[in-house]
C-alpha cells in the first residue's frame, strides 16, 4: 500500500478556519465516538473548548453518544454531561427526530457522524430526520463530512423502492450509494420537496473518491460497536442482509458481518456449494462459532468467515445474496426469514425493508441464478449514478 494521503475532514477544515462559519453561535451537535479528528480529539471538546461558539446541547444516534448500546436495536435514554455540562438528547429511543424542545435556543446544528456507506446505516437517516427538524424550526445545518470508509467509486444492490421506505432507509439510494455523507445528504435535500433547509456542507480537504479509509491518514474509530474495522465496513453492504434471516450475522463474535452460519449448518457443506459460484475477491472459510450475545447466544454454530481477497472484485450484495440462496437451499426445513418488528418497521419483513423491495427474496426463494439477480438492479444503478452526478463534491 502507497503513502497515506492527508484528509482534513470537516471538522478539521472549521477548526482550521477558527470556527468562523459559527461564530458566536449556540450550536447543537450529534456526535458518537468516531466523531473524531486526525488526532482523536472528539468534536463535542473541541466545541467546548472553542471560545467563539457555545455548546449549548449534544445529540446522539443508535448505539448512544458513547457507543455503549452494543447489541442491536437497543433504545437508550437521553442524560446530563457532567463533564462538558451539556444536555445530551438521545434520538434513538422515545424520540428519532429532535423536539421543539431539544432545538430550543439553538442557533446552528452541527452534524459529525462517520458513516459506512451503506443504506441501512442508521446515522445517514438521523442526520436527515435532524435537517427536516431544524428546517422546520429555523436552526442553520452544518455537516462536517467525512470519507466513505469503502470508497466512493462502486456502488452495488437495489435502490430502494418508495413504499419500502423505513428506519433502514428512507430514500431511493442503492445498498451501497458511493458518496460521502455529506453528498448523499446534498442529494435527499435537493430531490425531497419539503426540505427547505438551510444547509451548509463543510467538505474535506485532500480527499479523493477512489479512497478507501486505510489509504487515508485519518484514525479508525468503530462508528458503532460491531464495526470494529474497515473490513467489517467493506462487507457490511451485503452482510448486513443477514438481519432480516435467521442465520447469525456474527454479532456477539469478534468478526461481526465477516463471520456468518447457524446450528444447523454444516460449514464444509456450505462452503463447497459456494464454491460453485466462483465469486469474485472472496475467499470462505468453514468455521463453528458460539456468539455471547445476539442469534444462538451460547450455542455452536457452523459456517464461514468471509476473506476479502481483492477489494476492488469483491461485490459485498452479490456475495451475502450468494449465500443466504445456499442457506436457503440446502436448509429449507431450517432457514426463516425474520418476523417484524424490526427498526420500528412493524408489519414489512426485516429482509424486504434491508433489500428496500419485496422482489430480492422472491427472486432468492425462486432460485433465480445469481447473475439474474445482479442484472435486476443494473438498469436503476445507472439512473441513480445520473442521479448522483451533480451532488459529488469530490474527484
Amino acid at each position: 500500500m502507497g503513502k497515506a494521503v492527508k484528509v482534513l475532514t470537516g471538522i478539521e477544515v472549521i477548526k482550521k478556519n477558527n470556527f468562523k462559519l459559527l461564530s458566536g453561535a449556540e450550536v447543537g451537535l450529534l456526535v458518537n465516538p468516531a466523531s473524531v479528528d486526525k488526532f482523536l480529539n472528539h468534536t463535542a471538546d473541541i466545541f467546548k473548548e472553542s471560545k467563539k461558539i457555545s455548546l449549548c446541547a449534544l445529540f446522539g444516534p443508535q448505539h448512544g453518544i458513547y457507543g455503549t448500546t452494543q447489541d442491536n436495536m437497543i433504545e437508550w435514554e437521553g442524560f446530563f454531561d457532567g463533564r462538558l455540562g451539556v444536555k445530551v438528547y438521545s434520538l434513538y429511543g422515545k424520540y428519532r427526530k429532535p423536539q421543539p424542545f431539544m432545538l430550543d435556543g439553538l442557533q446552528a446544528f452541527v452534524i459529525d457522524l462517520q458513516d459506512v456507506g451503506a443504506r441501512y446505516y442508521t446515522f445517514l437517516w438521523t442526520s436527515i430526520l435532524c435537517i427536516e427538524a431544524c428546517a422546520q424550526y429555523g436552526v442553520k445545518i452544518f455537516v462536517l463530512d467525512r470519507p466513505n470508509p469503502i470508497g466512493g467509486i462502486l456502488i452495488e444492490g437495489a435502490v430502494l423502492k418508495e413504499n419500502y421506505k423505513s428506519f433502514v432507509g428512507l430514500h431511493s439510494i442503492p445498498m451501497r450509494y458511493g458518496m460521502t455523507m455529506g453528498e448523499v445528504i446534498k442529494l435527499i435535500c435537493s430531490e425531497v420537496n419539503h426540505f427547505k433547509a438551510d444547509l451548509t456542507i463543510v467538505s474535506m480537504k485532500g480527499y479523493t473518491r477512489s479512497l478507501y479509509f486505510d489509504e487515508t491518514d485519518l484514525p479508525w474509530v468503530m462508528p458503532s460497536p460491531n464495526m470494529p474495522t474497515l473490513n467489517t465496513a467493506i462487507v457490511y453492504p451485503g452482510f448486513c442482509l443477514l438481519e432480516g434471516t435467521n442465520i447469525s450475522e456474527g454479532r456477539g463474535t469478534t468478526r461481526p458481518f465477516e463471520i456468518f452460519g447457524a446450528p444447523f449448518i454444516d460449514p464444509y457443506k456450505l462452503v463447497g456449494e459456494l464454491k460453485v459460484y466462483n465469486l469474485p475477491g472472496v475467499f470462505f472459510r468453514p468455521i463453528y462459532f458460539e456468539p455471547t450475545f445476539n442469534k444462538y447466544s451460547g450455542k455452536l454454530c457452523g459456517g464461514a468467515q468471509v476473506h476479502i481477497l481483492d477489494r476492488y472484485l469483491f461485490k459485498p450484495v452479490l456475495t451475502a445474496v450468494a449465500v443466504i440462496k445456499t442457506i436457503y437451499k440446502l436448509y429449507p426445513e431450517y432457514f426463516k426469514w425474520k418476523d417484524p418488528p424490526y427498526e420500528y418497521e412493524m408489519v414489512k419483513l426485516p429482509f424486504d425493508i434491508l433489500a428496500g423491495n419485496g422482489k430480492l427474496r422472491k427472486q432468492i426463494e425462486e432460485d433465480l441464478p445469481l447473475a439474474e439477480i445482479e442484472e435486476s438492479w443494473e438498469e436503476e444503478l445507472l439512473l441513480f449514478k445520473k442521479r448522483s452526478l451533480p451532488y459529488l463534491m469530490y474527484e
